[in-house]
């Protein structure tokens, strides 16, 4: 999918079709058109990539010689292609580690890839990455920690104003961004020019986060910004890529302290599941690693998630309304692990065959409920594959359901469930059953839908007629797809 066409879609999903009956109100917290776009991307992966491949840590100290910096078989295309047969939509670069090593030559520091061998001090991994990522058909993010462990002004005025020139550098030289990355890391000892000392910030204030934001918005006003308190994207609050059941789209974050909330400065136990009815739309990103650690490291080179594990891990995040952003860093080659790449490529397949063919595709569809009995809601839009049509009920109905006859027994291991999340998330409960032997028998149930649900079922069901039942709203329901697949093991 092309940039162009991935934003012309997603101006389709922002515009609510036309009716004789008036559509529902939207309910609580809606996403913005930004987040409409991240939703849709479902699988991303980041590359954790610096000095520390050459080192062997996951920390920089910031003392670093950039000359250690020197991936002599480094090949954007093959990486990113790897990503690509993986099934990853789009691809988080970090650029700035905490050692504050910068994959691409700013004006701001020395401690960058200027100053290292890799191209003789000509190169530009961000530049790479990114023209790679457009060539792919992915998106580009990038990824810039606010800890800076090599700078000599960190944790004085002056740094804030670095950060952001790097920021700003990095939002106008590399094309169209899809997502800004910032974690809470905040502050401890590092070399800071040389001072080789501990510095301590407030992180509530130092930082001066909505200045930042509002510069990201004015340079990729297209580009979500993803840390522990959004403002777009929130943290899922662990890295093992696992969202809550129930995951809801909304949170309202809390600092650690019951005070305002910052990134780092969050009650993380609440993020897995959010909040119902909060006033935020924030939906959860959950990070993880292929490997145990985020940079690559030899001696973990046998221990790499299989295609398994990535599945469950899929089923545990975008199946709960959320993306998934799995880490694959590239080794000190400036490649990605064979291993890591057959086990990425086993996944994706998984994804392309299961996901192949939606057997609800040639269904017929009834509802209790279709809202104004206009057609322009009719439950057939569950079906129909078409994003910007969904089936709503009048405002008066919160509890309704779908009949789903097949023309043919239909075999299923998955289901897929989405709202029409651009008026909130509005179930909060809803069941599948199967008709047999002249009864209704459950299926599955569950709680939180959003942008969408994914119900893997521990053993396939042969159906010929299904009904999909919403036992609890809060609004009356909107939802835009049923479909149901054939797992591929």
């Amino acid at each position: 999918m092309t940039r162009r066409s991935f934003l012309t879609g997603a101006c389709t999903m922002a515009a609510l079709p036309a009716s004789a009956a008036s559509g529902p109100a939207p309910y609580g917290a809606i996403p913005s058109e930004r987040q409409l776009h991240w939703h849709e991307l479902e699988f991303t992966a980041f590359l954790h990539f610096t000095v520390n491949t050459f080192t062997d840590k996951e920390w920089g100290y910031g003392d670093e010689d950039p000359n250690i910096f020197n991936p002599a078989r480094f090949d954007a295309d093959a990486i990113v292609a790897a990503l690509a047969g993986g099934g990853v939509r789009g691809v988080i670069l970090t650029c700035k580690h905490h050692d504050g090593f910068c994959l691409w030559p700013t004006k701001t520091t020395e401690h960058s890839v200027r100053s290292s061998a890799w191209r003789a001090g000509q190169g530009d991994v961000v530049r790479e990455v990114a023209g790679a990522a457009r060539r792919h058909n992915l998106q580009f993010g990038v990824y810039l920690s606010p800890w800076d462990r090599n700078c000599a002004e960190y944790g004085m005025p002056g740094y804030v104003a670095i950060y952001r020139q790097q920021l700003s550098e990095l939002l106008t030289n590399y094309g169209p961004i899809f997502e800004v990355w910032h974690d809470g890391a905040n502050g401890g000892d590092g070399f800071y020019g040389g001072a080789r000392e501990k510095r301590t910030i407030d992180k509530n204030t130092y930082y001066q986060w909505p200045g930042t934001w509002d510069l990201v918005r004015r340079l990729q006003p297209g580009a979500v910004i993803f840390s522990d308190v959004g403002p777009d994207v929130r943290w899922v609050g662990n890295e093992r890529g696992v969202a809550g059941d129930p995951c809801w789209e909304t949170f309202d974050p809390v600092g650690a302290d019951g005070g305002p909330a910052s990134p780092g400065n969050v009650r993380d136990k609440e993020s897995p599941t959010g909040h119902r009815h909060g006033t935020k739309w924030l939906p959860p990103e959950c990070d993880v690693s292929i490997r145990p650690g985020w940079f690559w490291h030899e001696k973990e080179n046998a221990r790499i998630k299989q295609p398994a594990q990535l599945v469950d891990l899929y089923y545990e995040s975008v199946g709960r309304g959320g993306t998934l952003l799995l880490n694959v860093p590239p080794n000190r080659d400036g490649l990605l692990q064979a291993d890591d790449i057959a086990s990425l490529q086993g996944f994706g397949d998984y994804l392309r065959t299961t996901f192949a063919t939606n057997l609800t595709a040639d269904a017929k569809v009834a509802a209790s409920s279709v809202r104004g009995k206009d057609q322009t809601y009719a439950a057939s839009n569950l079906v129909d594959g078409q994003p910007e049509t969904f089936w709503a009920t009048d405002d008066s109905v919160r509890i309704a359901d779908a009949t789903i006859d097949f023309p043919r027994p239909a075999t299923f291991g998955v289901i897929r469930i989405r709202e029409e999340i651009r008026l909130g998330q509005r179930i909060d409960a809803l069941a599948v059953e199967t008709w047999n032997a002249g009864a209704w028998e459950p299926v599955a149930q569950a709680t939180s839908i959003g942008a969408r649900r994914l119900i893997r079922l521990e053993h396939p069901v042969t159906a010929t007629r299904l009904r999909l039942r919403v036992t609890q709203a809060s609004a009356s329901p909107a939802l835009r797809e049923f479909a149901v697949f054939a797992e591929t093991k």
